[in-house]
C-alpha cells in the first residue's frame, strides 16, 4: 500500500500563489501514476480532477479551469509530486487530495478518481480576500 502525505495548504488572497506537495512512500516512486483532485464545498461528494502526471513525468494533464495557472511535476529525488498554483481564485477553494495508481503504464494518465487506489488525507486551500 502506498502512503501519501500532503502539505502546503493554507489561506491566501485572490491572485496569490501556493505550492502543494505530496510525499509518497511504500512503493517505488516511479511505478506510480499520480494526480491531484479537489473537493469543492457544496458540490456533492465527487472529487474533481485537477492535474495528473504519468510515472515518467512526461505526460501531464489538467482540468480546463486551471490550465495556464497550475503546474504539476514530479521530484524524483524527494519522491514528491508538487502542484504549483498561481493566480488563485476564490473558486479554487477546496480540499486538495493526492492520489496514486500503482497499476498504470509508463505514460498513462487518468482523470477518473476510481482509477486511483491510494489517497492522502487532503490539505485545505482557501482563497479569500
Amino acid at each position: 500500500q502506498v502512503q501519501l502525505a500532503e502539505s502546503g495548504g493554507g489561506l491566501v488572497r485572490p491572485g496569490a500563489s501556493l505550492t502543494l506537495s505530496c510525499a509518497a512512500s511504500g512503493r517505488t516512486f516511479n511505478t506510480l501514476a499520480m494526480a491531484w483532485f479537489r473537493h469543492i464545498p457544496g458540490k456533492g461528494k465527487e472529487r474533481e480532477f485537477v492535474a495528473g502526471v504519468s510515472r515518467t513525468g512526461s505526460v501531464l494533464g489538467y482540468t480546463d479551469s486551471v490550465k495556464g495557472r497550475f503546474l504539476i511535476f514530479r521530484d524524483f529525488l524527494r519522491k514528491t509530486v508538487n502542484l504549483e498554483m498561481s493566480s488563485l481564485k476564490p473558486e479554487d477553494t477546496a480540499v486538495y487530495t493526492c492520489a496514486a495508481d500503482a497499476d498504470a503504464g509508463e505514460n498513462d494518465l487518468f482523470r477518473i478518481q476510481s482509477m486511483y487506489e491510494d489517497w492522502g488525507q487532503g490539505t485545505q486551500v482557501i482563497v479569500s480576500s
